[in-house]
């Protein structure tokens, strides 16, 4: 992760969260009352975002975070997975956004690693894709590879995927392909998203680098890919999930991507808690 760019998005969250000062804090403790705290497991999964409370506390100077578990490590309920101490007016603070990015990031490493486990097939790669929440895609995808999936391209500028109104703007696919291939060098990859086989047979004649089956079951991606040189990557997306993913182990394709990996992830539980409160013991 570019811990640069994730520092200025954190600055960000943290400038949107207190505003011109937070009323609760300031109003109970003195500004240079001293605590500590602990960063607790609430449920079992794959723990991302540990770097976060650090930087949300360097931010904020005067405290400072210690993880005590391993980034991507399997942790259960109960665990502690990092220890605070500093200023209790800035370990509270800072609280809420280092708490909602870590279960954030812990849900999605979560997440993507159940959908491997469920394909299980290891000669396909698990991908995201770019249906994540605005300034939240530089996190979100970091936490599928901590959860041992691949990203797919990170915006519009660092790959060529042409899809069905693509083609249609453009007078068809060979026209597409033939105009990207002009306007860009060689290092650009090129993906084409088919959705019938004369598309297919049209994106193999234009020497597409990476064909992309859309909503396509398992039975026609088995049948559509043995017309496919091996030289182009197949990738297959479109309505796959969780629940459905191992219908897809030995297709034969090279990459899964799923949307539900980021757009309907479900937070990690985690709680922040002062290392004397009976909370912790319960």
């Amino acid at each position: 992760m570019n811990e640069l760019l994730a520092k200025e998005k954190i600055k960000e969250f943290l400038l949107e969260d207190i505003g011109t000062g937070d009323l609760t804090v300031s109003s109970i403790f003195s500004k240079d009352a001293q605590g500590s705290g602990e960063f607790i497991a609430k449920s079992d999964g794959i723990i991302c975002g540990l770097k976060i409370p650090a930087m949300v506390y360097e931010l904020l100077k005067d405290a400072e975070f210690t993880p005590l578990v391993s980034e991507g490590q399997q942790v259960y309920k109960g665990d502690v997975l990092g220890h605070a101490k500093g200023k209790i007016q800035i370990l509270l603070t800072g609280e809420r956004v280092a708490l909602n990015l870590m279960q954030r990031m812990s849900g999605i490493a979560t997440k993507t690693a159940e959908a491997i486990t469920r394909l299980d097939d290891p000669t396909i790669q698990v991908c995201d894709t770019r249906k994540s929440v605005p300034y939240l895609r530089l996190f979100d995808k970091y936490a599928v590879k901590v959860g041992g999936g691949k990203n797919h391209r990170f915006g519009l500028y660092d790959g060529v995927m042409l899809k069905d109104n693509h083609l249609s703007y453009a007078g068809g696919l060979k026209e597409a392909v033939e105009k990207v291939r002009n306007a860009q060098g060689h290092m650009v990859k090129i993906e084409v998203e088919v959705e019938t086989k004369e598309q297919l047979r049209e994106a193999i004649a234009a020497k597409a680098d990476i064909i992309m089956f859309d909503n396509r079951t398992p039975a026609e991606i088995k049948e559509w890919r043995k017309i496919v040189p091996k030289s182009i990557l197949v990738e297959v997306s479109g309505g796959i999930t969780i629940k459905t993913i191992h219908q897809f182990k030995g297709c034969g394709v090279d990459f899964i991507s799923m949307g539900e990996l980021m757009h309907s992830v479900k937070a990690f539980d985690i709680s922040f808690l002062d290392t004397m409160s009976e909370k912790r013991y319960k």
